[in-house]
């Protein structure tokens, strides 16, 4: 967890809402199924320090891995270990970034059944989730990648699943970019009771080639 999410907001209004230069080789949204080694945008600082709106694969890859396949796919960081294991702890010191997205995907399970459900800011707007990356370099290649920080969940959300991604609030982004300072461990921490909202939706979902937006509809009786 988190697993898979959907992005919306096109390109220029995602640039917008972080104040942020849009690199050219964007991917084009919508994506209602964005799936672990997608390309997908997120904001982080450039090289002078302003904010950039990138194309990263989400799937961090650790600097001593041979190759893409070398070792697990890791797209989660969890928050409690982030700064001990040896994959993550210096990006999360010094490689931060945003990676918004409209809501993500959570499954439940109904004996053999896996039920999807998908999970948004309940004020409707887009949901920023933490994100450390990483450039792997091999010979002339060079691939920028991620992973999503992950919590515990609150109490909403442990009725899915035990963890979620750590979202984080306008306020939140410079000092998880690092544009204020030190000190953003206190935000990997489950966002409040009251900010999301779930409903289930069609099965159709649990196949990495489903797309449209018909899948993240609510199943009939199952809305909040």
């Amino acid at each position: 967890m988190c697993g898979r999410f959907v992005i919306t907001l096109p390109n220029d209004a995602m640039a917008q809402l972080f104040g942020a230069a849009p690199d050219n080789d964007l991917p084009q949204p919508p994506d209602y199924n964005v799936c672990p080694t997608a390309r997908i945008a997120a904001v982080r600082l450039g090289e002078s320090g302003t904010r950039r709106l990138t194309a990263i694969r989400w799937g961090f890859l650790p600097s001593w891995y041979d190759s893409l396949t070398a070792g697990p796919l890791l797209i989660n960081a969890r928050a409690e270990t982030i700064t001990d294991k040896p994959a993550f702890r210096e990006a999360a010191r010094a490689r931060r970034c945003l990676i918004p997205c409209a809501g993500f995907y959570e499954w439940t399970r109904d004996g053999d059944s896996r039920l999807p459900w998908f999970i948004r800011r309940r004020d409707g707007a887009p949901l920023v989730m933490a994100g450390i990356w990483q450039s792997w370099v091999r010979g002339a290649e060079r691939i920028d990648t991620c992973a999503i920080v992950t919590c515990a969940a609150n109490d909403s959300m442990a009725q899915l699943h035990h963890r979620m991604p750590v979202i984080l609030e306008p306020q939140d982004w410079p000092l998880w970019l690092g544009e204020a300072g030190h000190g953003a461990a206190r935000l990997m921490r489950p966002a409040p009771e009251d900010c999301l909202e779930m409903w289930r939706v069609d099965p159709a979902v649990n196949s990495n080639r489903a797309r449209g937006a018909d899948l993240i509809a609510p199943t009939p009786n199952t809305a909040d």
